[in-house]
């Protein structure tokens, strides 16, 4: 059951940083999307560590 949920977190985890590298790539980057999905992953990575 726990390494599911891992498992579930890097994939999530993954995602964000996608849509990191997406927003980054574009003319105008929005800043703000950026710093809020770069926090989204922090929290996930962390939540990755304790388990």
């Amino acid at each position: 059951m726990e390494t599911s949920h891992v498992s579930a977190l890097q994939t999530k985890h993954a995602g964000i940083d996608r849509q990191i590298q997406q927003e980054m790539s574009r003319p105008m980057p929005d800043a703000v999307a950026i710093q809020a999905l770069k926090k989204r992953k922090l929290r996930i990575k962390e939540e990755i560590a304790r388990h």
